[in-house]
């Protein structure tokens, strides 16, 4: 199993979100994204907008959109 990333850079895990629905809808101090979900409901996602993002910060925010880290792992490793 791929180790989580320490200091991942901003722009790949945009990429890697984009992969599992996400679309950016807004940036700015934070970058905001959604996904659709088949039921009609959104689920949001907040990013800080710093150059690369901490494990520990990235691992709370995929616990907040349901996302495993496995799922996020294939995607990071395909961008």
């Amino acid at each position: 199993m791929p180790k989580f990333p320490v200091d991942a850079p901003l722009r790949r895990v945009i990429k890697a979100l984009e992969q599992l629905g996400f679309r950016l809808v807004r940036e700015g101090n934070h970058i905001a994204m959604e996904r659709e979900n088949e039921d009609g409901t959104k689920t949001p996602l907040t990013l800080p907008n710093h150059s690369t993002l901490k494990s520990s910060t990235l691992r709370t925010i995929l616990t907040q959109v349901g996302v495993s880290r496995d799922e996020f792992l294939a995607a990071y490793a395909n961008t």
